[in-house]
């Protein structure tokens, strides 16, 4: 066990130092996975546009919630002026009227959210010169006139419009806030997978590399034998192909590491011509995890099951807007006023006129053919269908928890084989390397070992990283991090 991690660490102090020594030449990036997340909180596409999402309902609730204030208004007409011939049919005769005024509407409305009603006051004021020829003879007036007029529309018999707006906009708040939410997850999980493939990559990169040296090494000792005919020919042959392969598995190991980079750039939103390495601590504690806890847990709080159930009171807005077709509703309208008029600005109100008002208005469906009941039927099928999904919803998280648990297991076995087989592979290397010294065993013999040895590492590598993903995975699904032993709270701060 010691000398596997002596050997592990040889290979993560060899990339390190690598990487200092070419960040200064080339200006490198060398990321951690901390870093790549603080990196992705930034640059990340995916994240971007969910926090722009996230902003757009934060901007339209606030636009909302200013409507439901009072409103303020100034409508202003300076010039009007009007000349026309017309008839008057009460006395049978043409007149000539002109008129010229200027005028403007203050008004102040505040709408209801309680009633869905407003309440309005309205002043009109106002200045006109009128002239009027009949038949040769000529009336004028000039006078100021005021119209201030307290009004209120009142809905009734149907359901409160103006705040079923307002509650579906804070659901899409909230929906938004848990869709960003989500996605951070969901990003944290796909560039940790990304980062452990290009740290998985230069492993690769670093193992062809120690064996093209060795096979190297290999090449040049049975060269040395053949020269000295201690050794056949065939040998040297065997030797040269196999150092052809080891460069070849080195140009393939550069390839996979270039490809698997430049997916991780791409998540990140860095530029693809960024020069990048990564660096990391690929040592596990394995971590005993409370299956009922790890269920609870992600019942009781998780995210998508809350995005579930505000598609539900969606479908009830839905449902409600559904029943108000055709629906029968009136509206009360009420309004109190004063007019006043006179040539005299100081005197305006005078004599003054009162010109109240009140009309209720009833809409009455008569026959629809069927549609409405039809449409309610059609979404109330809908909600059916909603519920059947939510209780599969809770089965599905139960069935993924329960099968990442398993998993995380069976890599805690895994882990404890891989670790012996390499320890078995570096005992059975260093074995017939001296063998091989000794001219016991063959070039192609040694090279199988030393193959051998390298698979045996990287399958090691690769179950640490597994298990490391598939907590991570327990995590995002249970919201609760068994390493820290506490809550996950991804909204937190939003």
């Amino acid at each position: 066990m010691r000398k596997i991690v002596l050997v592990m660490k040889k290979i993560l102090l060899t990339m390190i130092v690598s990487l200092f020594v070419t960040a200064a030449a080339r200006g490198q990036l060398t990321l951690t996975i901390e870093k790549a997340m603080d990196i992705a909180q930034e640059n990340s596409p995916a994240l971007r546009s969910s926090i722009l999402n996230l902003e757009r309902y934060k901007q339209m609730l606030i636009a909302q919630q200013a409507a439901l204030k009072s409103r303020f208004s100034l409508d202003l007409s300076p010039v009007s002026y009007n000349r026309n011939r017309q008839f008057d049919n009460r006395l049978s005769q043409w007149y000539t009227n002109e008129n010229f005024t200027t005028s403007g509407v203050f008004q102040v409305s505040q709408p209801i959210l309680r009633t869905d009603g407003v309440v309005s006051l309205v002043n009109r004021f106002g200045w006109q010169t009128n002239n009027s020829d009949v038949n040769g003879v000529t009336n004028n007036n000039d006078a100021f006139t005021n119209n201030l007029n307290l009004q209120i529309s009142q809905p009734i018999f149907t359901y409160n419009r103006r705040k079923m707006e307002l509650n579906q906009l804070e659901l899409n708040l909230e929906n938004a806030n848990i869709s960003y939410a989500i996605q951070r997850l969901d990003t944290e999980r796909q560039i940790t997978s990304q980062f452990y493939s290009v740290y998985m990559a230069q492993s690769n990169l670093t193992i062809s590399r120690e064996e093209l040296e060795n096979v190297q090494k290999s090449y040049e000792l049975i060269k040395d034998k053949v020269e000295a005919d201690l050794a056949a020919k065939d040998e040297l042959f065997q030797a040269e192909l196999n150092l052809a392969t080891a460069r070849s598995s080195v140009e393939a190991s550069i390839v996979r590491l270039e490809n698997a980079k430049d997916l991780l750039k791409r998540t990140l939103g860095l530029p693809l011509g960024q020069e990048l390495d990564a660096v990391a601590e690929v040592n596990i504690t394995p971590v005993d995890i409370d299956l009922e806890k790890a269920i609870d847990y992600g019942l009781n709080t998780r995210l998508r099951l809350r995005q579930r159930e505000i598609e539900g009171e969606e479908l009830d807005f839905e449902l409600t807007r559904v029943k108000a077709l055709n629906e029968f509703r009136g509206d009360i309208s009420l309004s109190l006023g004063l007019i006043g008029d006179n040539s005299n600005f100081g005197r305006i109100y005078d004599n003054p006129t009162q010109n109240p008002r009140v009309a209720i208005t009833f809409a009455i469906p008569i026959f629809d053919w069927g549609e409405k009941k039809a449409r309610i039927r059609a979404q109330k099928m809908s909600r059916e269908v909603y519920n059947i999904n939510k209780d599969e919803d809770k089965t599905g998280i139960e069935l993924d928890i329960r099968q990442v648990w398993r998993s995380l297991e069976n890599l805690r076995t895994q882990i404890s084989i891989a670790e012996q087989s390499v320890r078995n592979a570096q005992l059975t290397y260093d074995l017939n390397l001296t063998r091989y010294r000794e001219g016991d065993i063959t070039g192609m013999d040694i090279n199988q070992f030393q193959t051998q040895l390298s698979s045996k590492k990287m399958a090691y590598t690769q179950a640490l990283i597994d298990y490391k993903i598939e907590l991570l995975n327990l995590k995002i699904l249970s919201l609760f991090d068994f390493e820290k032993n506490e809550p996950v709270v991804p909204m937190k701060g939003l």
